[in-house]
């Protein structure tokens, strides 16, 4: 006996998940900024930590750190971008190509507009003095972008090895902020926030619109099988 299916479809799990990643990003956000502007202790903790790190460096590790952190100036960023895009165009994913360009393109936007919104003062150790708008970290934000849109375009079989290499250099890129004395502690964490934000609503987008293509795909069915019954 024919069924009718059920009217209703709900998510994947996979989009409340993403939902779930970006909302706790949200939180983790607004508990590190008012940890790190508001609470005095943090100030001079913060400024410690960012001293410490200074003094693991020098020229030739200044050197490959100032090498990193170029690969994720203006120019040679929206050309990773343009090649994660056009890959994922190439690999006939025209959703995750957009989501690469919104993910790569707001999250170092959204931590550009964030800090001078949020600017406080930070406690100074040593000379290593710091701006007032400095939370959270651009190139951190953008770190985490490039490496997220990675993972989304490289193929499933590849993306144990990308997010691995991908974390690596994230990772990389928060230490060379600190060893340069360019970013403090929480300005690099809010910088990974913000990014993964990012990335967290562009896959919850992902997933939503791959259920309404599976739900379109149902109905159609179900209408040529309702056609072809006598």
């Amino acid at each position: 006996m024919y069924e009718r299916p059920r009217a209703r479809l709900t998510n994947p799990p996979s989009t409340a998940g993403a939902l779930l990643v970006a909302g706790l990003c949200v939180l983790a956000l607004a508990l590190t900024w008012v940890v790190a502007a508001l609470v005095p202790a943090t100030h001079v903790k913060d400024a410690v930590a960012l001293y410490d790190f200074t003094l693991l460096g020098g020229p030739h590790l200044d050197d490959l750190a100032n090498a990193l952190l170029h690969l994720l100036e203006p120019a040679l960023y929206i050309l990773w971008g343009v090649l994660l895009i056009a890959i994922a165009l190439w690999r006939q994913r025209p959703r995750v190509a957009l989501a690469v360009g919104v993910v790569m393109g707001m999250a170092p936007l959204t931590a550009e507009l964030l800090k001078p919104l949020l600017a406080h003062p930070h406690a100074q150790i040593y000379g290593d003095e710091i701006t007032a708008a400095s939370w959270p970290s651009g190139h951190a934000s953008a770190a985490t972008a490039l490496v997220m849109c990675a993972v989304l375009v490289a193929p499933r079989q590849l993306r144990p090895t990308v997010a691995v290499l991908g974390a690596i250099f994230a990772a990389a890129v928060g230490f060379s902020l600190l060893l340069l004395a360019w970013h403090l502690p929480s300005d690099v964490v809010g910088g990974y926030l913000v990014g993964t934000l990012w990335a967290a609503l562009a896959v919850a987008g992902l997933r939503a619109a791959e259920a309404r293509s599976r739900s379109r795909r149902l109905g159609s069915g179900v209408r040529a099988m309702r056609a072809g019954v006598p």
